[in-house]
């Protein structure tokens, strides 16, 4: 049993973090830790509980410390739920020591880190080695992708292994629990839906490549195709949608497609680790599906659901399909799991 800690345990990614950790057959939640005004308190009393299950008994009690690598010891692995601003002066700090297993943004497009969908790209683990030699670090840090771009990825993988991608056109419809619980103004987003998220587009355009990228040296060379992106926050709880446009760079049968998104297991499933699901990729044939409502829980939120796949006919040698993920399970800290997994399993 490996000790743990999260970083940023009071907020609403942290919250899930806990609730993932609480009863994981790999890890014990030891530290939990927040913002100075929290700090000193149970974490029952720190923590304002945001999900719809009840906060675990067996973190009620734990004292909450600042997020500084002094007040820290005695574990294994680091969850980060950091902002993103917070995470990048924090983060290496804690990797000096600590394997650091983070959701923020901050890290993700250093050459010399990871950005982990297990599936998709294992062999992103390798950089670990360039990152402690260069930096000096014992530990290392890992990161998972932004919400929106591990659903994209998980089912572009397939197609990719398959046939040359030309283009990749995607339009994202956003769940308000991605802003945070304050994130945005219920006035805003009621009756509406805000057609800008400030730094989405720019993510998912960049580390898409970086994820189906191959490995080269000491760094990354992205994948060669073209990727753009618009974003946009509509009135829903939890679960992006995504609406896809893919031009190949030759002909296909869509039902090619189909048995190969239904079909894709990766390394994950075969290691059979803990969060795995055991189809990353579910393919609906209902016309009406997937719906984030419906559909965000599959395999206990770590699934990504397609429908409607058909092939586009005013492109040649395109199709078209709309996905559901759950972002802040599979999209987030359910996705940092699954890494700390993978390393558990591979490298300690």
């Amino acid at each position: 049993m490996l000790k743990v800690g999260i970083l940023g345990a009071t907020g609403m990614v942290g919250q899930r973090f806990v609730s993932l950790l609480a009863d994981h057959p790999d890890f014990e939640i030891e530290v939990l830790t927040a913002s100075p005004r929290s700090a000193g308190k149970k974490y029952e009393d720190a923590a304002k509980w945001y999900l719809d299950i009840e906060m675990p008994e067996s973190v009620k009690d734990i004292t909450v410390v600042n997020t500084d690598p002094k007040e820290v010891e005695d574990v294994d692995i680091l969850f980060s739920a950091l902002p993103s601003n917070i995470a990048a002066k924090v983060e290496p700090k804690f990797a000096e020591k600590y394997i650091v297993a983070s959701n923020a943004s901050a890290m993700r497009m250093e050459p010399d880190v990871p950005l982990l969908i297990p599936e998709v790209n294992p062999e992103s683990l390798d950089l670990i080695e360039i990152q402690q030699e260069k930096r000096g670090w014992e530990g290392f840090i890992v990161t998972n992708p932004n919400c929106s771009t591990i659903a994209l990825t998980l089912t572009l993988k397939p197609i990719y292994d398959l046939f040359d991608i030309k283009r990749v056109y995607v339009a994202t419809m956003q769940a308000v629990s991605g802003a945070g619980y304050a994130g945005v103004p219920s006035m805003a987003i009621l009756d509406n839906i805000i057609p800008f998220i400030s730094g989405e587009e720019e993510k998912i355009e960049t580390e898409t490549l970086k994820i189906l990228g191959t490995l080269k040296d000491d760094s990354i060379e992205p994948a060669k195709f073209k990727i753009t992106a618009s974003c946009h926050r509509v009135p829903v709880l939890d679960g992006h949608t995504e609406a896809v446009f893919i031009e190949l760079e030759e002909n296909f049968d869509i039902e090619d497609i189909k048995d190969a998104m239904a079909k894709f297991k990766g390394l994950p499933q075969k290691l059979n680790l803990p969060s795995a699901p055991k189809k990353p990729i579910i393919v609906l044939d209902d016309e009406d599906r997937p719906q984030p409502r419906i559909d965000r829980d599959n395999e206990n939120g770590m699934a990504v659901t397609v429908g409607r796949l058909r092939k586009d006919n005013t492109i040649e040698n395109s199709l078209k399909y709309v996905l559901v993920g759950h972002n802040t399970i599979r999209g987030a800290a359910g996705a940092s799991v699954l890494n700390a997994e993978l390393i558990k399993e591979t490298i300690l």
